[in-house]
């Protein structure tokens, strides 16, 4: 019997009941149609071929395959991480969970936490209570009290200049410093960030504040999928004002800029470099070439000046343009999905799904999907559920869900657009 055969009420009941009680992910839903008996299943959804453990462990990790470049020798980060920013899939790493301070990287945070909460015209008077928390020796933009600055001019202070006096005026616009701090910790755990520890929004060195390589890939790609982060991370100069003038600020990214004999790097499009004397010099470095785009993050090298974090950089989104499809994944960026245990598969009153009596046990084909223990049942290409529990109040349609690519993150539904800018420390 096909699905379209069955009464529109149990209809609806098996649809909802798959829905609700399995955990999907992009492309787990089967399109589950009224297709004539007979016709060839769909097979189930290929699973990675990797597992995100290999990046838990010590050292460095990469899968070569046939014709895959070496990695660099040359690189001496403690650790970094090289991402396809399009898939998430991460192509290699060294030591990509191992906890460092992130200096002025974490401002990518800042940024997701922030930027879709503050209007880029809003204006804002600087107070002195404003800059009170701005830690000494900290990179500035010139922010100054009395001035009235607009929100975007800001945040070109915080992506060029690195300028932690930005970073608080903004926080004081954004309701404080403590709402701040807890959006950008919500924000780390929606992105699937689990190591970094948020002390102070503009990565001054504080105890306890940590971050990592997986994590600040994590930030950048999801920075590149919002429209405003895009354009402020890869600006390579602005105009900054100052009463009744403006000076200009240049990004302090050197592969952007090609300063301090750093060659630019060719279609680079940001994001973010830092530096403290605790934190060493670290760097989230985007690139795209042709229709590959990369994400690749360096924590603290050991050898050289302050020019090494873009040279080591540079080795690595070298390396990775021309593995992309000789290497495969080692992990990936995309947060976790939620595992349920088995003895929670199927609680009561849940509406477990089960081939109803006399349908033909031997034609059946149960496909468990997302780990949940709710079972698909499929004869041929047609369908035919019910339901155990009592069935919930019936709704009038029904959210499908499209395969396609996972998005890159942002919340994009309180974005707003503004002319852009980069940054820096």
């Amino acid at each position: 019997m096909a699905l379209r055969l069955l009464p529109p009420s149990l209809r609806c009941a098996f649809v909802r009941t798959a829905v609700r009680t399995t955990a999907l992910t992009t492309g787990a839903l089967l399109c589950l149609t009224g297709t004539a008996a007979g016709a060839e299943p769909s097979p189930p959804e290929r699973r990675p071929s990797y597992s995100s453990t290999l990046l838990d462990r010590p050292g460095t990790q990469v899968r070569p395959g046939v014709g895959a470049p070496a990695l660099p020798g040359e690189v001496s980060a403690l650790s970094w991480v090289v991402a396809d920013a399009r898939t998430g899939e991460v192509l290699a790493a060294r030591d990509a969970h191992r906890r460092l301070p992130p200096a002025s990287t974490l401002k990518a945070l800042f940024a997701l936490a922030a930027l879709p909460r503050l209007h880029p015209d809003a204006r804002h008077r600087v107070t002195e209570a404003d800059l009170a928390r701005v830690g000494g020796g900290s990179s500035l933009v010139g922010v100054a009290a009395g001035r009235s600055y607009r929100v975007a001019d800001l945040w070109r202070g915080v992506f060029l200049s690195s300028g932690n006096d930005a970073v608080h005026v903004l926080t004081a616009m954004n309701g404080g410093m403590d709402r701040t701090l807890r959006q950008m910790r919500a924000k780390a755990r929606a992105l699937g960030a689990r190591d970094t520890r948020v002390v102070s929004p503009d990565g001054y060195d504080a105890p306890g504040q940590v971050s990592s390589a997986y994590d600040l890939a994590v930030f950048g790609r999801a920075g590149l999928a919002d429209p405003q982060f895009a354009r402020y991370c890869s600006t390579a100069l602005a105009s900054f004002p100052a009463g009744g003038w403006s000076y200009p600020i240049r990004n302090t990214n050197r592969l952007l800029t090609g300063a301090g004999g750093v060659a630019r790097y060719p279609g680079l499009i940001g994001v973010k470099n830092g530096y403290t004397s605790r934190a060493g010099s670290t760097l989230i470095a985007a690139a795209h070439r042709g229709a590959q785009t990369l994400v690749v993050t360096v924590m603290n090298p050991q050898n050289g000046g302050l020019e090494t974090v873009y040279e080591e950089a540079r080795l690595l989104l070298d390396w990775g343009f021309e593995a992309m499809g000789r290497v495969r994944p080692v992990g990936s960026l995309l947060p976790a999905r939620p595992r349920t245990a088995p003895d929670q598969a199927r609680p009561a009153g849940t509406g477990a799904l089960v081939p109803p009596p006399g349908s033909g046990g031997s034609d059946w084909l149960a496909i468990v999907l997302g780990g949940t223990g709710a079972a698909v049942l499929l004869a041929g290409c047609a369908v035919i559920a019910r339901r155990r529990a009592a069935p919930a109040a019936r709704r009038p349609g029904l959210a499908v869900l499209g395969a396609g690519g996972e998005p890159l993150g942002g919340d994009a539904a309180e974005r707003r657009s503004s002319q852009p800018r980069s940054g820096r420390q």
